[in-house]
């Protein structure tokens, strides 16, 4: 059994690695943008998946269906609250963030977007991002080696620590040959991949469930008021407030950049929240029914790992457990080219080479990142005090939530938006959210909800008080608003 699965994750892990390279010779001989943004020629179905793929890492289907195994329906909270906010993204906050980075000098990167949206020639805010994107980001990489680690361990029995090199080499391969084109591709496959797994385990595990093939003690020992919504109200808030970190998110809201036209936008929308939707509600099915099918378990985080050795055939269970992999893979590569971008473009060639960098230049800056940031990743994961894979996401996510996703709203949204205003803003939401989660975790309230309100407020306060936009910044933002295709 174990032969047959290793095999299926080996040809897996080849057809990731072919992608990479067959992008590495069609562009090699592209320019940054092509590496770092695909040239914005991405169609529908690719964003909508890889942008879908690239948010939904290892916590969708070890993560979450662990705390809903583990505490019930009041974590579902989570759940709602992404799919709220990925629709609104999707929605209100795609299109005008494709034409404003288009009017704002082509940007291809989120702090270069904010710098040109302002006619700034200041490189403070463009500094600030990067540095927040290369800290949150390789505490959201590791979280995507743990899981990685955790899935070899189990299913393999390879050390977890060894597990975790091959998984980093694997990504840093392609992430490393192909730029955004090779992590778009490799992320639609994955999220097709994602998505047929979370279809199918829970569905089969119902049969096997009804048929008699459930544990004993699955219904008897759940936890008190396991399938109550509203058992507590924190949950409730909380769990709502992950759907602010779609604003400013930026490996996902670069695919909103990609996009080829408006036409494309808009079809790419109803892809993938529908995606979304559909991913969110099987992952907590996925911790509920494992619950009732396994009773209870050592680790939580290998509940649908343990779900789907148990019902299907190895070849089966290898390919769905490739899901996996491909969750891990999916996110941790386009966090990675979001740091390379932003370090490339928004500290090497600005601040270090005086803007004399040539694309060749940059691009090894960048992969130099990509390096950097995917050992670091690895050697956070394989600290046993590191913390789980979902404690992981939920402190990155918060981190990139709180500190740009009001910002980058009141950017699309504001025509008196200023550049003091998003330098404050973006500094407030990250430095609130970081204490809040050091001294008022205890709380209950996830802390991305008062780094957004507080980095809001400190925005909306700090541009008034700095007599708002110039008649220049305003006039760019009528333009970028009458953008038309």
């Amino acid at each position: 059994m174990l032969n047959v699965e290793s095999m299926v994750f080996i040809v897996y892990l080849v057809f990731m690695l072919g992608i990479g390279v067959y992008f590495f010779i069609k562009s090699k001989n592209g320019g940054e943008k092509d590496y770092f943004l695909g040239g914005r020629q991405m169609g529908a179905w690719v964003s909508a998946l890889s942008a879908g793929a690239s948010d939904m890492s290892a916590w969708v289907l070890m993560g979450l269906p662990a705390s809903v195994y583990a505490t019930g329906l009041g974590n579902a909270w989570v759940a709602i609250g992404l799919a709220i906010g990925y629709a609104i993204a999707w929605l209100c906050e795609a299109g005008r963030l494709r034409k404003f980075t288009i009017v704002a000098g082509d940007s291809i990167t989120v702090p270069q977007y904010l710098t040109n949206r302002f006619l700034s020639a200041k490189k403070s805010l463009q500094v600030t991002c990067a540095l927040i994107f290369l800290v949150a980001y390789t505490i959201y990489a590791a979280s995507s080696m743990k899981a990685c680690g955790t899935l070899f361990n189990t299913v393999i029995g390879i050390d977890s620590t060894t597990a975790m090199y091959i998984a980093a080499a694997i990504i840093l391969a392609y992430t490393f040959l192909g730029g955004f084109s090779a992590v778009c591709w490799t992320d639609f496959f994955q999220g097709l991949l994602m998505l047929g797994a979370l279809l199918i385990a829970p569905v089969f595990a119902l049969v096997v469930i009804n048929a008699g093939g459930g544990s004993v003690d699955g219904f008897s020992n759940l936890p008190e008021n396991y399938w109550n919504l509203f058992a507590d109200w924190k949950l409730v808030v909380s769990g709502l407030a992950w759907g602010l970190g779609y604003f400013g998110m930026p490996h996902i809201i670069v695919r909103f950049m990609s996009l080829r036209s408006d036409k494309e936008l808009k079809k790419s929308a109803k892809i993938g929240i529908t995606w979304n939707v559909i991913i969110v509600i099987f992952s907590v099915a996925a911790g509920c029914i494992g619950h009732l099918l396994l009773g209870d378990i050592e680790d939580n985080s290998t509940v649908f790992i343990q779900m789907v050795r148990m019902i299907f055939p190895a070849l089966i269970s290898g390919i769905l457990l490739s899901a996996i992999l491909a969750a891990s893979m999916s996110t941790a590569d386009s966090q990675l080219l979001s740091s390379a971008s932003a370090f490339a473009s928004d500290v090497y060639k600005p601040i270090i080479r005086k803007g004399k960098a040539t694309d060749k230049e940059m691009l090894w800056a960048g992969r130099f990142v990509v390096l950097a940031i995917t050992v670091i990743a690895v050697i956070i994961a394989s600290n046993p005090n590191s913390g789980t894979i979902m404690g992981l996401v939920e402190n990155a996510w918060g981190l990139f939530g709180a500190a740009f996703s009001p910002v980058i709203l009141l950017s699309l949204f504001w025509k008196k938006f200023n550049f003091q205003g998003a330098l404050a803003g973006i500094i407030t939401g990250a430095a609130v959210d970081a204490l809040w989660l050091a001294f008022l975790s205890s709380t209950g309230i996830y802390e991305i909800l008062p780094g957004f309100i507080a980095g809001l407020i400190v925005s909306i306060i700090v541009t008034n008080a700095t007599g708002g936009a110039s008649k220049d910044v305003q006039d760019l933002f009528d333009k970028a608003v009458a953008y038309e295709d």
